[in-house]
């Protein structure tokens, strides 16, 4: 299924599904309203859309489970946050609130090949035969300093 049908807002809700369903396995109205600090009759709403969709299910009243296609969805969304929230914070050193808020917001707007191209940028560096690559050390060394550092000057 294409993701086109899905909003920044409605991709929220299904990675929040997910997410509080690793943490315990009920996930109801209140606790979507509490940790996206919306309101009650927001996540009502969202809930039935994505309900339309196929995406997840609920008894009248009772607790949210994402479906099969939900969960395929749900964590697609949650591994671009994941990959961008890494790159942010683990390499680009973003303080990791900042980088917690940017990858959220980013998830939603990059197309597939720019973030396969992140993924694999990630890939690279961790399977990188030297611990920290040598440009990587360098990158550090410029942000702390706003330098480039003399191995860089000989290039």
């Amino acid at each position: 299924m294409k993701k086109n049908y899905l909003t920044k807002s409605t991709e929220d809700y299904l990675e929040t599904i997910l997410v509080l369903s690793l943490d315990k396995r009920v996930v109801r109205i209140k606790d979507l309203a509490k940790h996206l600090n919306v309101k009650k009759p927001s996540v009502v709403s969202a809930v039935k859309y994505l309900k339309r969709k196929n995406l997840v299910k609920q008894e009248h009243y009772g607790h949210i489970e994402l479906t099969e296609e939900g969960e395929v969805v749900a964590r697609k969304i949650y591994k671009r946050h994941k990959a961008l929230y890494k790159f942010l914070h683990n390499f680009l050193g973003i303080d990791p609130s900042i980088a917690e808020k940017d990858a959220c917001r980013i998830e939603h707007f990059l197309t597939p090949e720019t973030m396969e191209r992140i993924l694999k940028f990630i890939e690279f560096i961790e399977i990188c035969p030297k611990k920290s690559p040598n440009w990587l050390n360098n990158f550090y060394y410029f942000v702390k300093t706003g330098k480039l550092p003399e191995i860089c000057k000989k290039c």
